[in-house]
């Protein structure tokens, strides 16, 4: 096998005839259906491709942190795309979907005091994905956040969206137990987990400045 080549062209969409699209449905999500060719790496072009896309669009997803007490905040609610299988009630980090002018961080922030009723300090980064881009647009950017965890219990969420949310506060050790033995099974939680037990000594110490 030949080894990669940095030098390689890299396409872009620009390197995509899009030849027709057309909305099949339109409910509380939307399937749109494409119709497409692209550039082949071997050169020339494809044959017509045709696939229909689950329509998402932006997300954010944070996890809330107390450094203080080496603590993270876990949320579980019941979720419609685990309904028929082993447990419909996930565990997960705060997340809701961009559809307002808000910024990435300001959805977060807000999300974390409807679904835990926490405030949120310092905020960083840790990266943004596409969680499933063989059928869906969603892209999801994860953050990690700084709170008081001593705060945060309770039942939350909004009723006019039918939210029944309840808060778990654990440590970090007994939240990276649950990614270890498959308690979390959605993508962004166990990002963002792994990722903190790799940088929050990092975080801990520029958090507690």
């Amino acid at each position: 096998m030949q080894p990669s080549d940095p030098q390689a062209e890299k396409f872009t969409s620009q390197d995509v005839e899009i030849i027709s699209k057309e909305t099949v449905f339109s409910g509380f999500f939307k399937m749109v259906k494409y119709r497409f060719k692209h550039k082949l790496f071997a050169g020339g072009w494809s044959q017509e491709v045709e696939r229909e896309l689950f329509v998402r669009g932006h997300a954010a997803a944070l996890l809330p942190y107390d450094a203080v007490r080496d603590q993270v905040v876990i949320i579980e609610q019941i979720r419609i795309g685990a309904l028929e299988h082993r447990n419909p009630w996930q565990m997960e980090i705060v997340a809701g979907i961009i559809d307002t002018q808000e910024s990435p961080e300001q959805v977060v922030r807000r999300e974390a005091m409807e679904e835990a009723g926490i405030q949120v300090g310092q905020v960083e980064n840790i990266t943004s994905y596409y969680p499933s881009s063989g059928g869906c647009s969603e892209q999801l950017d994860v953050f990690v956040g700084e709170v008081d965890a001593s705060l945060a219990s309770g039942i939350h969420g909004l009723d006019y969206e039918g939210e029944d949310i309840r808060v778990h506060v654990v440590s970090r050790e007994q939240a990276y137990q649950w990614v270890l033995d498959g308690t979390f099974e959605n993508g962004a939680s166990i990002i963002a987990l792994q990722w903190l037990q790799l940088n929050y000594e990092r975080l801990r110490t520029q958090w507690l400045k």
